[in-house]
């Protein structure tokens, strides 16, 4: 039997493991608004799952200078969980952070200081992909104003709303209104 030929095999095995590197804590922004009136109050807070994240902190950068929230001179009221920011310089950006330097995706948001001007509700934080958002103009009254709407490029007429259905991807969002462009980026999941 020491004439047989004995076939071995051998079975190598690869596992791949693919790790995504995401925060495990997101900023929440309540109103959803990426554009805003001077002196407009935002509440912002850090969640994960839904629930308030112990140990992490709202911060921002603004004229290059890192705070956080109730501890910097004109930044923020802490009330409970929440950071409420009253904006007023014309663009500031926030987002959460842990002791340890980790951090949660960034929010900008821009501020519309002329009153006669009017902002394009559009949201700050990114939607999922597949939703829809309706795009409106107002004015600081909070009155809807027709606009112009282009979409990556693309004219979507004058009309006082534009819903994008079925989001896929960044998309750049700009309208013309009063003899003003407005012009934002809505960003998908």
């Amino acid at each position: 039997d020491s004439n047989k030929n004995t076939n071995t095999f051998t079975l190598c095995v690869c596992v791949c493991v693919c790790v995504c590197v995401c925060p495990p804590v997101s900023l929440s922004v309540s109103p959803n608004l990426q554009q805003v009136f001077s002196g407009s109050s935002v509440d912002l807070s850090c969640v994960e799952d839904g629930q308030t994240a112990d140990g992490w902190t709202v911060r921002r950068t603004r004229g290059g200078l890192t705070e956080d929230c109730g501890a910097a001179a004109g930044f923020g009221r802490v009330l409970g969980s929440y950071c409420v920011v009253d904006l007023s310089a014309p663009s500031e950006t926030f987002w959460c952070e842990d002791s340890s330097g980790q951090q949660s995706d960034r929010v900008s948001f821009s501020v519309q200081s002329d009153t006669t001007g009017v902002i394009l509700e559009i949201p700050a934080l990114p939607v999922r992909t597949g939703s829809d958002v309706i795009l409106r103009c107002r004015q600081r009254n909070g009155a809807t104003v027709k606009a112009y709407f282009f979409i990556n490029g693309s004219h979507h007429g004058l009309k006082p709303e534009h819903i994008i259905t079925n989001i896929q991807q960044l998309m750049k969002v700009f309208t013309h209104v009063l003899l003003m462009r407005v012009e934002s980026l809505l960003r998908a999941l």
